[in-house]
């Protein structure tokens, strides 16, 4: 079966596919927690970072944490336009009070490193057809537009012995699988719809099945806003967590942030709001070149020009030659 998904996987990325990804504008995922479905580009560097207030309380362990949480991650583009590598590092400082007392916890919480894939683009070969003549005309839905873009991730959760914030690590592995599908439809007047849905922590006592769903609107060049549901399910932990927010554009590369989330049951109640930044290098990016399709046409009217251009070589040649 393993031999089986690899090969899946290499055939995935051995696709010819030239595409670019790289866009005009940063496209951060923040601050939503959903992976979009396109790549930064091959060779880019991305940071996307936040620091967050969180409030935690549990009615039935009884307890209370209230604290800080770090979010990092780094993206890069390499080998093709579609792939990207990601590490993920959430660190939380933060402290913990029951009726026997209180105590203070820090520590690196979770760190993935993981690859996504993008598996289709519906809008490679899509034209779009503008009119100039009505404004309603070009932003009035379209059918294709429910068609999304598909994107594979994988990855591994790298889980640390004296991690406080795990609930019993001895039956946690250091290393555990984490898989992901992921769409995205953008839809007429700057909608843009991401699903994610995931299988976590495999094969651990702690295996999780979640989704996130985003929604986002672009209201103009530098705002933007949006709606998010997660949603998780597993033997010893479920709940559904909403989160809004809006993002701020101060340049092609630099984008700021904010969000809230909170989730709607006791046990235990969630409340984060925070701020964050996204950061993108192009320095090294270059340019996709298409290859436009071979005209046949084009073909044989060059042969014809060649031809011509013999004759009339021949011609001057028997001119220079007369006496």
């Amino acid at each position: 079966m393993k031999l089986k998904f690899l090969t899946i996987i290499i055939a995935l990325f051995c696709l010819e596919n030239n595409y670019a990804q790289h866009t005009d504008v940063i496209n951060s995922n923040r601050p939503g927690e959903s992976f979009s479905a396109f790549a930064v580009g091959k060779t880019v560097v991305q940071l996307e970072s936040g620091i967050n207030y969180l409030n935690e309380k549990h009615t039935l362990l009884d307890y209370k944490a209230n604290g800080l949480g770090l979010d990092f991650v780094t993206r890069y583009g390499f080998f093709k336009e579609e792939l990207e590598a990601l590490l993920e590092i959430n660190y939380q400082n933060d402290t913990y009070q029951t009726d026997l007392g209180s105590k203070g916890r820090s520590g690196v919480k979770s760190a993935t490193l993981g690859a996504k894939y993008l598996v289709y683009d519906p809008y490679k070969n899509r034209k779009e057809k503008v009119n100039i003549y009505s404004w309603k005309a070009n932003h009035k839905f379209k059918w294709n537009s429910l068609i999304p873009a598909v994107a594979v991730y994988a990855g591994a959760n790298l889980n640390f012995s004296d991690n406080p914030f795990l609930p019993d690590t001895d039956n946690l592995s250091v290393v555990s699988p984490k898989v992901m599908l992921v769409t995205q439809n953008q839809f007429a007047g700057g909608y843009v719809f991401v699903t994610n849905i995931f299988a976590d922590r495999i094969s651990t006592d702690y295996q999780t099945m979640e989704y996130v769903i985003t929604l986002t609107k672009g209201f103009n060049e530098q705002w933007s806003g949006f709606i998010e549901n997660k949603g998780i399910q597993s033997d010893y932990y479920a709940d559904l967590i909403f989160r809004t927010g809006a993002a701020y554009l101060l340049s092609d590369n630099l984008q700021l942030d904010a969000s809230i989330s909170k989730n709607f049951k006791d046990t235990p109640s969630i409340f984060y709001c925070g701020v964050g930044v996204s950061w993108r290098y192009t320095g090294k990016y270059e340019d996709v070149v298409l290859k436009a399709p071979k005209d046949k046409s084009s073909k044989k009217k060059s042969k014809k020009d060649k031809e011509k251009e013999k004759t009339k070589k021949r011609l001057d040649e028997v001119e220079l030659t007369k006496p």
